[in-house]
């Protein structure tokens, strides 16, 4: 799993923003060794998921597009849900995502920043289920219970009764929030995503603490209007 993770790191790192890696920039860029950078863009681009370039430098593979038209072809939802991201993006100013359930892994399957996002575009893919609003959510939804509690700040969640009380919490406010439980000054929030009468994913925020604390109310009243408009 810890190779799989690292490789959709290093996929997640290509975008509009950045579509051509070379090894010593993505090694910096990510931090990691360039040895292992160079081994795993070799691997991938092996695999079909990237092209080398005239010049040296790394690209995603249109392979890699087929399989994730394929993919969002195969879920009527993901287009209305991409563009309901791209809103949330611009109409609150921040990072907006949508993360999925995949087993008992929660994905990043969109992400997009607004230029004015007070923090920069996460590249994690798989996402911590117990420190994130996204795997909060989903696991709520789910009636899932992890089977570890792996601290990433000193908010964590850690126990089994922190969790129940949490995941209480989330079903009767009908959306999570992580408050620097994942990464340090940052905070997200969750709301559902319907299809049908499913919860198939879940849509948010991410942005500093010092922005959402100091705005939470307006922050989460403009997301679940922005979401239920979208589902009607």
């Amino acid at each position: 799993m810890l190779s799989l993770q690292k490789a959709s790191t290093i996929l997640g790192a290509f975008g509009a923003e950045q579509p051509e890696w070379g090894v010593r920039a993505l090694g910096t860029h990510l931090g990691i060794p360039r040895a292992t950078a160079h081994a795993y863009l070799a691997g991938l681009t092996e695999a079909g998921f990237l092209r080398r370039t005239p010049a040296g430098k790394y690209r995603l593979s249109w392979h890699l597009a087929e399989m994730g038209a394929e993919l969002t072809a195969a879920l009527p939802w993901f287009q209305d849900a991409r563009t309901l991201i791209t809103r949330l993006a611009l109409e609150v100013r921040s990072v907006a995502f949508l993360c999925i359930l995949e087993g008992e892994n929660i994905v990043a399957a969109i992400r997009e920043r607004h230029p004015d996002a007070d923090i920069d575009l996460p590249l994690d893919i798989y996402l911590p289920a117990t420190a994130t609003a996204s795997g909060k959510l989903l696991y709520a939804y789910a009636d899932l219970t992890p089977k570890t509690f792996e601290p990433c700040t000193q908010s964590s969640i850690t126990t089994v009764d922190e969790w129940r009380t949490e995941v209480e919490r989330v079903r009767r406010l009908g959306y999570a929030y992580s408050i620097e439980e994942w990464i340090p000054g940052q905070c997200t929030l969750g709301v559902p995503y319907h299809h049908g009468d499913q919860v198939v994913a879940s849509i948010g925020v991410q942005m500093s603490a010092e922005r959402y604390l100091r705005e939470e109310r307006q922050i989460r009243e403009r997301v679940l209007q922005i979401v239920h408009e979208a589902e009607e």
